[in-house]
């Protein structure tokens, strides 16, 4: 996937394989978020945090994603937008970190929740 995903400036080829996507173990409606805009992200690898940053920070507010996208898309109820991802990819770090067969990576958003998964090789 990570070939398909240089195939142009933009990653949308190498994210978008059937069965790539993951979510859960559960995912919430909008009214169940106090303010989407003042959301806390982490990401963990074996437990260190290789990612931390806020909604607040994103270059697009949510509004504006909608709108763009379901100009391209379109977009139906219970349809999930993917946006992109906070500093701090493996490939951009100094020295670069990649993710191994057994690693485990743990995604938390405040007020919803931890994704929490296995890497495992092809």
């Amino acid at each position: 996937m990570r070939d398909w995903q240089k195939h142009t400036a933009q990653f949308l080829p190498g994210k978008s394989f059937v069965g790539t996507g993951a979510f859960g173990p559960w995912m919430v409606t909008a009214d169940e978020i106090t303010d989407p805009t003042q959301l806390d992200l982490s990401t963990r690898l074996n437990g260190e945090v290789v990612q931390s940053s806020s909604t607040d920070l994103m270059i697009n507010s949510i509004p504006v994603l909608i709108e763009y996208i379901s100009t391209i898309f379109p977009l139906n109820p219970g349809d999930v937008i993917v946006t992109g991802t906070p500093g701090g990819v493996g490939a951009r770090r100094t020295p670069p970190l990649f993710m191994h067969d057994g690693d485990v990576v743990e995604v938390e958003i405040s007020q919803i929740g931890v994704l929490r998964n296995t890497v495992r090789d092809e």
